[in-house]
């Protein structure tokens, strides 16, 4: 007996590493896709071993088995937007190019994951040069923090003033959008940036939650806002949102204690349903 299908669930890929403590990487990000009602996939790109308080050894995955994971995902599956975090080595960054092209991915959200919050770099230079030539203009946003971001432009940022030049240098270098992070500037507001490839300056700006449990924030961030593209939400609108469950998650696990050091965030605050909308015709990067 044929059964009719008729619902199909938002499809959302995530090409990250795996966080063996399950605060940061593709743990986070699946925790974040379920939270919001979205179906969660992966293709991991390295192993870590670390917990709250550092990265313990990284094990990288071949490049041809990255690319076999996304493409047997992509071609079953679909895929509707993806997240992408970890890419430690230059032929890692480039499998990924490659994927996206092939499939013709959308909705895409780079995440330049660099320093873990212990601090442990988590990416070599040559990495971050073929990350930049090479997925920057490719991704509908990129989303450092202001390490990541002081590492690609090369200097300490300290200020409001100091991001918003950045940012436009970032747009230089071929981004479509950056979303700046601006929690690590001193003082008791957090200030985040979203400039457009059009120019336009978006600042969102709220009190600052104060918890020792961080870790995995800037990986459950970008998560989100590929949760909401896939929703059918406009950037800014996805950013937002993104931004408002991030901080509900900071509030709910402040008071929690999970290891010594920077604890996770409480994905599952407020989880949503599943989503559900009717089939459609396959779209680019779907099979499915």
């Amino acid at each position: 007996m044929n059964q009719a299908f008729e619902f199909e669930y938002p499809r959302v890929l995530s090409i990250a590493g795996s966080d063996s403590s399950g605060g940061a990487g593709i743990q986070a990000d699946l925790k974040t896709f379920a939270a919001l009602g979205c179906y969660g996939m992966t293709a991991i790109t390295a192993l870590t071993a670390q917990n709250t308080l550092g990265v313990r050894a990284i094990h990288g995955v071949p490049p041809a088995m990255l690319r076999d994971q996304i493409d047997a995902v992509v071609e079953d599956v679909g895929v509707d937007a993806v997240k992408i975090g970890m890419l430690h080595a230059p032929d890692i960054v480039l499998t990924v190019a490659q994927a996206i092209d092939r499939h013709g991915l959308k909705n895409v959200v780079l995440d330049p994951v660099m320093v873990a919050t212990s601090g442990a770099m988590l990416i070599d230079n040559p990495a971050i040069t073929v990350l930049v030539s090479e997925l920057f203009w490719r991704a509908a946003v990129v989303t450092p923090n202001l390490d990541e971001a002081s590492l690609l432009v090369g200097r300490p940022l300290d200020s409001e003033h100091a991001m918003q030049i950045a940012a436009q240098e970032l747009l230089a270098k071929g981004a479509q959008a950056v979303l700046l992070k601006g929690g690590h500037l001193a003082g008791e507001v957090v200030s985040d940036l979203l400039v457009t490839s059009s120019g336009e300056l978006h600042w969102m700006r709220a009190p600052r939650i104060h918890s020792r449990n961080t870790h995995g924030t800037g990986c459950t961030l970008s998560s989100a806002i590929a949760a909401h593209l896939a929703l059918g939400a406009t950037l800014l609108d996805a950013v937002q949102l993104a931004r408002a469950y991030v901080r509900g998650a900071l509030e709910a696990g402040a008071a929690v204690r999970t290891g010594a050091g920077s604890g996770p965030l409480n994905h599952g605050y407020a989880p949503q349903a599943m989503r559900l909308r009717p089939l459609r015709q396959p779209v680019a990067g779907s099979h499915g």
